[in-house]
């Protein structure tokens, strides 16, 4: 991964050189990758699971979803078509 070219960064940037080496590769059984294994995706899903980045936004949702649902099923008159 390079980004020598890349107009996202000036040529002054702090950490071009870090990234200008890209993600570290292991070897599968190196000493590194046996004392940090891979975590499996489904167990590093469940550490983000819990983050609500916006408290009570799902709430307000449910209360805006009902309120919508009850204006649409308990509809008593048929609404007016314009001509």
């Amino acid at each position: 991964m390079s980004i020598t070219g890349d107009s996202n960064f000036p040529p002054s940037f702090k950490y071009r050189s870090v990234l200008e080496k890209g993600k570290p590769v292991h070897d599968k059984y190196d000493s590194f990758s046996i004392r940090h294994p891979a975590m499996d995706l489904s167990r590093r899903a469940k550490i983000f699971s819990p983050f609500d980045a916006l408290k009570g936004f799902n709430e307000e949702l449910f209360k805006t979803e009902a309120k919508v649902s009850e204006v649409f099923n308990n509809e008593t008159s048929p609404l007016e078509e314009t001509p």
